[in-house]
Protein backbone atom coordinates (compact mmCIF):
# COMPACT_ATOMS: atom_id res chain seq x y z
CA UNK A 1 0.00 0.00 0.00
CA UNK A 2 1.25 3.52 -0.91
CA UNK A 3 0.74 6.31 1.55
CA UNK A 4 0.49 9.53 -0.56
CA UNK A 5 1.46 12.25 1.75
CA UNK A 6 0.05 15.59 1.21
CA UNK A 7 3.04 17.06 -0.19
CA UNK A 8 6.24 15.42 -1.04
CA UNK A 9 8.72 14.49 1.96
CA UNK A 10 12.20 14.34 1.90
CA UNK A 11 14.15 11.13 3.40
CA UNK A 12 15.07 12.94 6.29
CA UNK A 13 11.78 14.34 7.16
CA UNK A 14 10.20 10.41 6.53
CA UNK A 15 13.38 9.30 9.38
CA UNK A 16 11.59 11.92 12.06
CA UNK A 17 8.09 10.32 11.50
CA UNK A 18 6.89 7.44 14.26
CA UNK A 19 7.40 3.65 13.28
CA UNK A 20 4.26 2.18 12.03
CA UNK A 21 3.19 -1.79 12.05
CA UNK A 22 3.60 -2.79 9.55
CA UNK A 23 6.63 -1.11 9.09
CA UNK A 24 7.06 1.52 6.35
CA UNK A 25 9.83 1.73 3.85
CA UNK A 26 10.63 5.14 1.91
CA UNK A 27 11.57 4.29 -1.99
CA UNK A 28 11.62 7.04 -4.71
CA UNK A 29 10.03 9.36 -2.43
CA UNK A 30 7.36 7.68 -1.63
CA UNK A 31 6.53 5.80 1.65
CA UNK A 32 5.49 2.51 1.25
CA UNK A 33 3.98 -0.23 3.99
CA UNK A 34 5.07 -3.52 3.95
CA UNK A 35 2.54 -6.64 4.52
CA UNK A 36 2.75 -8.15 7.60
CA UNK A 37 4.28 -11.28 7.18
CA UNK A 38 2.43 -14.29 7.04
CA UNK A 39 3.07 -17.88 7.99
CA UNK A 40 5.58 -19.01 5.07
CA UNK A 41 6.81 -15.94 5.47
CA UNK A 42 8.35 -16.24 8.80
CA UNK A 43 8.78 -19.47 8.79
CA UNK A 44 11.78 -18.91 6.22
CA UNK A 45 13.00 -15.75 7.48
CA UNK A 46 13.16 -17.05 11.38
CA UNK A 47 14.92 -20.60 10.11
CA UNK A 48 17.13 -18.38 7.38
CA UNK A 49 18.67 -16.41 10.08
CA UNK A 50 19.01 -18.72 13.15
CA UNK A 51 20.66 -20.97 10.49
CA UNK A 52 23.07 -18.16 9.18
CA UNK A 53 23.64 -16.83 12.99
CA UNK A 54 24.72 -20.55 14.34
CA UNK A 55 27.41 -20.79 11.94
CA UNK A 56 28.32 -16.76 11.58
CA UNK A 57 27.84 -15.53 14.66
CA UNK A 58 30.08 -17.28 17.37
CA UNK A 59 33.36 -16.89 14.89
CA UNK A 60 31.89 -13.12 14.17
CA UNK A 61 31.79 -13.65 10.61
CA UNK A 62 28.42 -12.19 10.23
CA UNK A 63 25.14 -11.35 11.83
CA UNK A 64 21.76 -11.91 10.21
CA UNK A 65 19.01 -9.29 11.06
CA UNK A 66 15.84 -10.02 10.49
CA UNK A 67 13.63 -6.95 9.74
CA UNK A 68 16.53 -4.29 10.51
CA UNK A 69 15.99 -0.85 8.98
CA UNK A 70 19.19 0.10 6.59
CA UNK A 71 18.92 3.86 5.31
CA UNK A 72 21.65 4.59 2.19
CA UNK A 73 21.03 5.95 -1.29
CA UNK A 74 17.90 7.90 -1.24
CA UNK A 75 15.82 4.91 0.49
CA UNK A 76 15.40 3.90 3.63
CA UNK A 77 14.30 0.05 3.40
CA UNK A 78 13.48 -2.77 5.64
CA UNK A 79 14.89 -5.85 4.17
CA UNK A 80 13.53 -9.50 5.49
CA UNK A 81 16.68 -10.41 6.52
CA UNK A 82 19.92 -8.37 6.20
CA UNK A 83 23.00 -9.71 6.82
CA UNK A 84 26.50 -7.95 7.59
CA UNK A 85 29.98 -9.01 7.32
CA UNK A 86 31.27 -8.77 11.29
CA UNK A 87 33.53 -6.03 10.71
CA UNK A 88 30.96 -3.82 8.83
CA UNK A 89 29.13 -3.39 11.35
CA UNK A 90 28.29 -0.06 12.80
CA UNK A 91 29.07 -1.04 16.61
CA UNK A 92 28.87 1.70 18.93
CA UNK A 93 32.23 3.10 20.89
CA UNK A 94 31.01 0.22 23.43
CA UNK A 95 30.28 -2.45 21.37
CA UNK A 96 27.17 -2.56 21.55
CA UNK A 97 24.56 -2.83 18.13
CA UNK A 98 23.29 0.47 17.01
CA UNK A 99 19.81 1.35 16.33
CA UNK A 100 20.83 2.92 13.07
CA UNK A 101 22.10 1.29 9.95
CA UNK A 102 23.34 3.76 7.35
CA UNK A 103 24.61 1.49 4.74
CA UNK A 104 23.93 -1.07 2.85
CA UNK A 105 23.37 -4.93 3.86
CA UNK A 106 26.10 -7.07 2.59
CA UNK A 107 24.02 -9.61 1.58
CA UNK A 108 20.25 -9.03 1.49
CA UNK A 109 17.18 -11.72 1.51
CA UNK A 110 13.79 -10.77 0.14
CA UNK A 111 11.21 -13.46 0.68
CA UNK A 112 8.01 -12.53 -1.09
CA UNK A 113 4.78 -12.44 0.62
CA UNK A 114 1.32 -13.06 -1.28
CA UNK A 115 0.57 -9.20 -0.70
CA UNK A 116 3.83 -7.85 -2.49
CA UNK A 117 4.55 -6.95 -5.48
CA UNK A 118 7.59 -8.90 -6.92
CA UNK A 119 9.24 -5.75 -8.74
CA UNK A 120 9.42 -3.70 -5.79
CA UNK A 121 10.73 -6.11 -3.95
CA UNK A 122 13.28 -7.02 -6.49
CA UNK A 123 14.43 -2.87 -6.71
CA UNK A 124 14.49 -3.43 -3.17
CA UNK A 125 17.80 -6.20 -4.00
CA UNK A 126 18.67 -4.47 -6.88
CA UNK A 127 19.16 -0.88 -5.10
CA UNK A 128 21.19 -2.74 -2.26
CA UNK A 129 23.41 -3.99 -4.76
CA UNK A 130 23.95 -0.88 -6.46
CA UNK A 131 25.08 0.35 -2.84
CA UNK A 132 27.28 -2.28 -1.89
CA UNK A 133 26.14 -5.52 -1.29
CA UNK A 134 27.34 -8.32 -2.66
CA UNK A 135 24.49 -11.03 -2.65
CA UNK A 136 20.99 -11.06 -2.77
CA UNK A 137 18.54 -13.77 -2.63
CA UNK A 138 15.02 -13.51 -4.18
CA UNK A 139 12.84 -16.30 -2.55
CA UNK A 140 9.37 -16.95 -3.59
CA UNK A 141 7.54 -19.85 -1.44
CA UNK A 142 4.80 -20.05 -4.31
CA UNK A 143 7.43 -21.05 -7.16
CA UNK A 144 9.45 -22.88 -4.86
CA UNK A 145 12.87 -20.88 -6.27
CA UNK A 146 15.49 -18.90 -5.18
CA UNK A 147 16.41 -16.30 -8.07
CA UNK A 148 19.97 -15.06 -7.31
CA UNK A 149 21.40 -11.46 -7.89
CA UNK A 150 24.86 -10.74 -7.65
CA UNK A 151 26.55 -7.24 -8.44
CA UNK A 152 27.62 -7.17 -12.26
CA UNK A 153 26.48 -10.43 -12.84
CA UNK A 154 23.07 -11.94 -14.67
CA UNK A 155 21.21 -13.32 -11.79
CA UNK A 156 19.80 -16.81 -11.96
CA UNK A 157 17.25 -18.97 -11.33
CA UNK A 158 17.88 -21.66 -8.38
CA UNK A 159 15.71 -24.55 -8.32
CA UNK A 160 15.17 -28.13 -6.50
CA UNK A 161 18.63 -29.50 -4.90
CA UNK A 162 20.82 -26.64 -6.34
CA UNK A 163 23.26 -25.28 -3.06
CA UNK A 164 22.41 -21.92 -2.56
CA UNK A 165 25.89 -19.19 -2.69
CA UNK A 166 26.68 -17.59 0.88
CA UNK A 167 29.65 -15.55 1.59
CA UNK A 168 33.01 -17.42 0.65
CA UNK A 169 34.04 -17.86 4.49
CA UNK A 170 30.71 -18.90 6.10
CA UNK A 171 30.84 -22.58 6.31
CA UNK A 172 27.51 -22.84 5.49
CA UNK A 173 25.93 -25.37 2.76
CA UNK A 174 22.62 -24.87 1.90
CA UNK A 175 20.34 -26.20 -0.77
CA UNK A 176 16.79 -24.72 -2.29
CA UNK A 177 15.41 -28.01 -1.35
CA UNK A 178 16.61 -27.82 2.08
CA UNK A 179 14.77 -24.17 2.72
CA UNK A 180 11.60 -25.14 0.99
CA UNK A 181 11.71 -28.62 3.17
CA UNK A 182 11.50 -26.22 5.98
CA UNK A 183 7.98 -25.30 5.15
CA UNK A 184 7.09 -28.90 5.53
CA UNK A 185 7.10 -29.15 9.67
CA UNK A 186 5.00 -31.86 10.16
CA UNK A 187 8.07 -34.28 9.17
Amino acid sequence: MVQAPSKPITLEEFLQLPETKPASEYINGNIIQKPIPKGRHSRLQRKLCTTINQVAEDNKIAYAFPELRCTFGDRSIIPDIAIFQWERIPFTADGDVPDNFDLAPDWTIEILSPDQRPNKVLGNILHCLEHGSHLGWFVDPDDLSILIFRPQQQPFLGQDNQELPVFPNLDLSLTIQQVFGWLNMNR
